[in-house]
């Protein structure tokens, strides 16, 4: 552990010598501890005492420096929904392409928000530690010199909404070992806490930007405030024309920004958040909170949205991009005119879901992915064979049975794609790609064709990391990809990316330039077929 940290400290000592971007350090202690989200004692997964954990506040181009402690009897890994870790795949903190943090040790993760601006999250990655807490609200904000369409807002809130179980992770973990479906999750919450639990403090009259993360595990969720509107302004680095809504679907693995203004009477007013698409709905509340309040919450918390998917789907139709403001850089963000860039390839994603030997497990193109003992990342970089084989997932559906392999797909380095996920499934489903973001080009119902291309949003679709794909239906993207490396594309239904509704691109050049992709990292843990390997000297 010694000799780990006193190379961060040498790397640490040389890069701020030589770099002008911010460092910024956090000391992050992992911890089991009791919590009671929903009135029952649960172990949670805390971050230096805290569930949720502390946000990370940073600004565009700042590096990362996270320590972070395993003090769990389990191997632990964070990942960064949404953090594109440009040309360094190997710190994304999935299985795939990071070692486990081994109970008692530590690892620290260098991450730079290079080029980004936005509302993200991270989260722990394995062993279904997410049903247990580990996660919190990550910022980043402009520089200085960066416009930003609208003014500075009065306070800044990170709202993490999720449904929630009040089973111990363990045992929901055991369930799907076992080869069972989870049941219907027990509730929702703000924050980490149940009804009544969270509250925002505002002062009438003045505007507040909240950025609300969906961290849960499979339902999307409505978001709404009793009396107040919702304008958007920003989806997941994106800056949004400001549209105006009484209230927004937000689903698993999303996340959003929007300005709400203090313009109500004083008082204290619901926060509602329920679950959509589901025959039973669960709603939870928290409280909007004026500082002259003249009084407690009255009258039934604001209704909103059930099954409707019409509703949904207009919704998500009417986000999209602000062409004429800036992203992290000064120029607009309509300059990168994408509807005008040929795609080179067609890939066609379809999940369905089933048994293999007599369990049940979820896949993508026929294929239910199984991790090898050895981060993908790591065989690759270093030449080991046997941990898997480029081409082991069709780019279309088979249309076979489900099978259980380690499924990659080749891609390659600076080419421009078409990703279209066919959903022939009954449920909502969600779609997360780590390492980019994408235009949502088009979504409708039934089956995708080449004619469906005729109604493709070529001028100022949304780019975000994370999609909806509703029931019976499908989701276009368009993705360029300019950052090599292994990228980890999953289902946020968390029980289905558990059991298999995942794989990873290998977006792939023959350079072997630090210009187009980093070295392993010289503290990087190594593991499985890579353990006594080499990283590079100090």
């Amino acid at each position: 552990m010694t000799l780990n940290i006193a190379a961060v400290l040498c790397f640490f000592l040389f890069a701020i010598a030589v770099a002008e971007d911010p460092y910024r350090f956090f000391n992050w202690n992992v911890t089991y501890g009791d919590i009671y989200p929903l009135g029952v004692r649960q172990q949670g997964i805390l971050i230096n005492g805290q569930f949720p954990g502390p946000d990370i506040h940073s600004v565009t181009n700042d590096n990362l420096i996270i320590n972070v402690f395993n003090s769990l009897d389990q191997p632990f890994l964070l990942s960064w929904n949404g953090v594109q870790q440009r040309r360094n795949s190997f710190e994304d903190g999935v299985f795939g392409t990071t070692c486990p943090i081994p109970p008692g040790g530590n690892f620290t993760y260098i991450l730079q928000v290079k080029d980004q601006i936005g509302s993200f999250y991270y989260f722990p990655s394995l062993a279904f530690h997410k049903a247990a807490g580990g996660f919190g609200g990550i910022r980043i904000l402009s520089r200085p010199r960066i416009p930003v369409p609208f003014d500075d807002p009065a306070g800044d809130y990170t709202v993490l909404i999720g449904d929630w179980y009040k089973s111990n992770h363990t045992d929901l973990r055991a369930q799907l070992d076992n080869g069972r479906k989870l049941p219907f999750p027990d509730g929702i919450l703000i924050n980490g806490r149940g009804p009544n639990g969270a509250s925002f403090n505002v002062e009438q009259g003045k505007t507040y930007r909240l950025r609300i993360s969906n961290v849960g595990l499979e339902n999307s969720l409505n978001f709404r405030i009793q009396n107040h509107k919702l304008k958007l302004v920003e989806v997941e680095g994106t800056h949004t024309l400001q549209t105006t809504y009484s209230s927004l679907d937000v689903h698993v693995g999303q996340s959003y920004s929007v300005l709400v203004t203090a313009d109500q009477p004083a008082q204290d007013y619901y926060i509602a958040v329920s679950t959509r698409f589901t025959s039973t709905v669960l709603t939870t509340t928290g409280i909007l909170r004026y500082s002259n309040s003249a009084g407690p919450v009255s009258g039934p918390p604001p209704g909103g949205p059930t099954i409707q998917i019409d509703w949904s789907l207009n919704q998500a139709r009417s986000i999209r991009t602000n062409l004429t403001a800036s992203g992290p850089r000064p120029n607009p963000q309509g300059s990168y005119h994408y509807g005008l860039i040929n795609t080179t390839r067609t890939i066609i994603l379809s999940s369905s879901a089933g048994l293999v030997n007599g369990k049940q497990r979820y896949a993508i193109n026929s294929v239910s992915y199984i991790a090898p003992d050895t981060p993908l990342k790591l065989a690759d970089y270093f030449k080991i064979s046997g941990v898997f084989r480029v081409g082991s997932i069709s780019d279309r559906p088979t249309g076979g049975g489900i099978y259980l392999d380690t499924s990659v797909m080749q891609t390659d380095y600076r080419t421009f794609v078409e990703i279209v996920f066919q959903n022939d499934e009954d449920i909502i489903q969600s779609y997360h790609l780590d390492g980019y973001s994408f235009f949502v080009v088009g979504m409708d119902g039934g089956q995708w064709t080449t004619a469906s291309r005729n109604q493709y949003n070529l001028r100022d679709a949304v780019s975000r990391c994370t999609t909806q794909v509703y029931p019976k239906s499908w989701t276009a993207i368009y993705v360029a990809l300019d950052n090599v490396g292994m990228w980890n594309l999953r289902s946020e239904f968390w029980a289905r990316q558990y059991l298999g509704q995942q794989f990873y691109m290998r977006v792939y050049t023959t350079s072997t330039s630090i210009r187009d992709e980093y070295p392993v990292p010289k503290n990087a843990l190594l593991c499985g077929k890579a353990s006594g390997r080499h990283t590079r000297p100090l």
